[in-house]
């Protein structure tokens, strides 16, 4: 394998806490090397620019079932912006659900290397993993969902937190699954009886539990395991005037558990696209930001973490494993709708959604977004999303970028709304002059959701033993700049190398790379009552037998294995 010096970039590297200084990193055999240590290297002139690790995104909708309905029903997400193959690359298509190549290419030019897809069903793993596979240069994984599935739901109400542990441990080996996800815990249950939880203590119709139970249950069997990653949730109540307080009280019920995992993380709660979980008021009338009550309880409980969910006022495909929330979506916007349930597992729905800056709610969201990681005093647990592409599409990182980092651009975008002074009115944004610089981005998008994941000693930094995942782009910072330069260059990275291999030569992806696919094979004692459950289940309820459900090994050509041993 080719050794690489990168030579004379402004660095920003939160795990050797470099700030921008000027330095050389080294790549020899797939990993970051001390410079010494390669002789003969391929010398990559980074000078006037800008060196990071490559980018973790902890939570997209890029691969599985509910992303194929949504390329299935949206013709017009395509139209007139298919591009055909040329030299390495492959066809590509779509723009808020792209194909799975585009999907590579496209994270890849923003100087992403790592995507983790953030809902599962587990009855379609194998779809998941054969859209995962189907998508070049990214490391990737996927998170199993698990608040609405009849096992979890009855071992926790009888308080088996044991028993929920092994089956998520078998559940995950079955799946080649990353980690626990729980979606509305309880009220996509629901949704099949035509109601949904709507706060943590809403009972589940049949089950005899409620939210907060499957909530914390999950944590501790989380913990009981000693997982890479937390348990990573989307609460109850999402998008509804006055959510907040539901957010709040689904926060508090991680108080006083402490992580328990050495794969380095602090949190024992990740709670995704908060953006969409911070309303005030009781109507879309009067529907205002909290932001700053949800941040005063983040910045102040370090063993929570969060991601934006930012809007980015695109036309976008939302899509959800709450299904209960999809049909409460076309309700309102009488658009498309498609809503699935997945018998004993989870469910799911897709609308398409535009988000206009004419609509006051629309630019009260953006600004909510924004707020959070301004808000923010360790960036290091507030994470950039737009839990793509339900916010909008992944490839607006950048524009978040210029959002973050200038209150000009900022300003620009509050002076454009149609409903400026109602949006003022109900948001702080406009009393906020921070600016990100790109320390905190690199902590935002790499080192943050690296460590969140139980990832830290893989990816997200720059430091020797890491993976040689690395971006330089055409961006000097300390030279004057306009907002729209830093949209302009982290859009299109100069050289991107993932594990040791260039990627992109001066703006051209040259190699599809070697992607892998990570899962967690977590080792719990034997458990009888745990596997007489499942066969008992599988032979009165699924629709496919026990023998065909399990993601045979060549689902993942490449795979990642991350061993757990919680037999002790």
């Amino acid at each position: 394998m080719a050794e690489y010096l990168i030579k004379n970039g402004f660095v920003f590297d939160p795990v050797l806490g470099i700030k921008g200084d000027v330095a050389d990193i080294a790549i020899k055999d797939g990993k970051i090397v001390e410079t010494d240590a390669v002789k003969n290297p391929k010398i990559i002139d980074a000078g006037g620019k800008t060196v990071m690790a490559g980018g973790v995104d902890i939570h997209a909708h890029v691969a599985g079932p509910k992303v194929n309905i949504g390329r299935n029903f949206r013709p017009e997400d395509k139209i007139f912006n298919y591009k055909p193959g040329r030299g390495i690359e492959r066809m590509q298509g779509g723009f808020s659900v792209p194909t799975t190549i585009r999907t590579g290419y496209n994270y890849a030019r923003m100087g992403y290397t790592t995507v983790m897809e953030a809902a599962m069903p587990p009855l379609y793993a194998r779809h998941t993993h054969e859209e995962m596979r189907d998508t070049p240069i990214l490391d990737q994984g996927a998170y199993p969902v698990f608040g609405n599935n009849w096992f979890v739901l009855e071992y926790l109400k009888n308080n088996e937190v044991e028993n929920a542990a092994a089956y998520i441990a078998w559940l995950l080996r079955a799946t080649k699954g990353y980690a626990v996800k729980v979606v509305n815990p309880g009220g996509t249950e629901a949704w099949a009886w035509g109601l949904n939880c709507e706060n943590i203590h809403d009972p589940v119709p049949y089950f005899d539990i409620t939210p907060a139970q499957i909530i914390k249950g999950l944590i501790e069997a989380n913990e009981y395991l000693g997982l890479p990653h937390s348990m990573h949730m989307h609460a109850n109540n999402l998008g509804n005037p006055g959510n907040y307080t539901t957010t709040l009280d689904s926060f508090k019920l991680s108080e006083g558990i402490k992580p328990n995992s050495k794969f380095g993380r602090d949190q024992v709660m990740h709670h995704t696209h908060v953006q969409f979980h911070s309303y005030g008021g009781d109507s879309w009338a009067n529907v205002e930001s909290k932001a700053d009550k949800i941040m005063d309880y983040v910045n102040s409980h370090d063993n929570i973490t969060i991601d934006m969910g930012q809007v980015t006022l695109d036309e976008t495909t939302t899509m959800t494993a709450d299904g209960p929330f999809e049909h409460h979506l076309t309700a309102l916007n009488h658009l498309k709708w498609a809503n699935s349930d997945v018998e004993l597992e989870t469910g799911s729905g897709v609308v398409p959604y535009i988000y206009s800056p004419n609509i006051k709610v629309c630019a009260i969201q953006w600004c909510i977004g924004l707020e959070l990681a301004l808000l923010a005093k360790d960036p290091m647990r507030v994470f950039m999303t737009t839990d793509h592409p339900n916010a909008g599409p992944f490839i607006r990182y950048p524009r978040i970028m210029k959002w973050l980092m200038s209150e000009e651009a900022r300003q620009q975008q509050i002076d454009a709304f149609k409903h400026k002074d109602k949006v003022v009115d109900a948001t702080f944004i406009a009393g906020i002059d921070r600016e990100l610089d790109l320390y905190e981005i690199a902590q935002m998008t790499r080192a943050g959701p690296a460590k969140a994941l139980g990832l830290s000693h893989m990816y997200g930094g720059l430091a020797p033993g890491l993976e040689a995942d690395v971006a330089v782009f055409d961006f000097n910072p300390n030279e004057p700049y306009a907002p729209d330069d830093i949209e302009k260059a982290f859009s299109n990275a100069r050289h991107l190398f993932k594990t040791g291999v260039q990627i992109i030569n001066d703006h051209e992806i040259v190699s599809n790379g070697n992607k892998r696919t990570l899962w967690v094979n977590a080792k719990v004692n034997e458990n009888p009552q745990v596997m007489r459950d499942v066969k008992e289940k599988f032979l009165r309820y699924y629709t496919v037998t026990l023998n065909n459900y399990e993601v045979a090994g060549h689902y993942l050509p490449n795979p990642y294995v991350i061993e757990v041993d919680a037999t002790q």
